[in-house]
């Protein structure tokens, strides 16, 4: 199954970055940065729908969606057309990431970053506030409730905000529970990569409203974004629909209308 490969690739990945540089030192860097404002999902909250613009050179169920892939020139784009946030996957494997990218954007952007990754260590969030990111993104699928608590409050610690990804009600139910504040619907499967939008309309009814919702993947038209909007979610998240456009602003105001 594709997620288990992406979940051991990246501990692979973690423990070579730990021998690299130890958490202890990441840890304290991290630490000393001055606090965040979480502003990530106070943008979230503020617009009638937000939209969360991703960068992805490629995917493991697309292959490579970019062969040109000018990242800063995107983020700049997304930037100017009015995107509420940027996602910027840092998975190097399957994603051909790299947390670089989310470090140059950073530099580049003054709206906030979420670093897309499998995030299974707390390394991966201290690491993920040094190079640059607003929020991360904590899949339920891939972690249990004592580490989604764990994470959480490590987010809080840094004034970062968690993107908590669910697929499905019983998840739904664990991130609530866990004290998400923002909850991302993934209408892709991703044991299946099979997609249903239907999915975020469903589970949006089993978020309490207090509870920032986001719905991610398989948005492609205007008439998706109304769709949701009558379902009531805060965001959007788009990667493959704005990565493919060869005009990304003009895709992205015509998904606004």
């Amino acid at each position: 199954m594709i997620l288990d490969k992406l979940v051991e690739s990246t501990r692979i990945r973690v423990e070579q970055e730990k021998r690299d540089i130890p958490l202890k030192i990441v840890k304290e860097k991290a630490l000393k940065m001055e606090k965040g404002n979480f502003s990530f999902e106070k943008v979230i909250a503020e617009d009638e729908i937000s939209f969360i613009c991703e960068i992805k050179k490629a995917s493991p169920s697309k292959g490579v969606i970019a062969e040109e892939f000018p990242y800063i020139q995107i983020a700049k784009e997304y930037e100017g057309a009015g995107a509420s946030c940027i996602s910027v996957l840092t998975e190097p494997d399957y994603f051909k990431g790299d947390k670089k990218y989310l470090e140059e954007i950073s530099r580049n952007v003054t709206i906030p970053l979420l670093r897309k990754d499998f995030v299974i260590d707390e390394y991966m969030i201290y690491d993920a506030k040094i190079h640059g990111a607003s929020c991360v993104l904590l899949i339920c699928s891939i972690l249990g409730k004592k580490e989604l608590e764990k994470y959480i409050q490590i987010c809080d610690d840094l004034g970062m905000s968690a993107l908590v990804e669910a697929h499905d009600e019983e998840e739904v139910n664990m991130a609530v529970d866990a004290g998400a504040r923002m909850i991302g619907v993934n209408n892709r499967d991703l044991k299946t990569f099979t997609v249903d939008l239907a999915n975020s309309e469903r589970l949006r009814k089993k978020v309490p409203d207090h509870i920032l919702f986001v719905a991610e993947s398989g948005i492609r038209t205007g008439e998706d974004i109304q769709r949701l909007k009558k379902a009531d979610v805060n965001g959007v998240l788009i990667g493959e629909t704005l990565m493919r456009a060869e005009n990304k602003k003009e895709m992205l105001q015509a998904l606004k209308q």
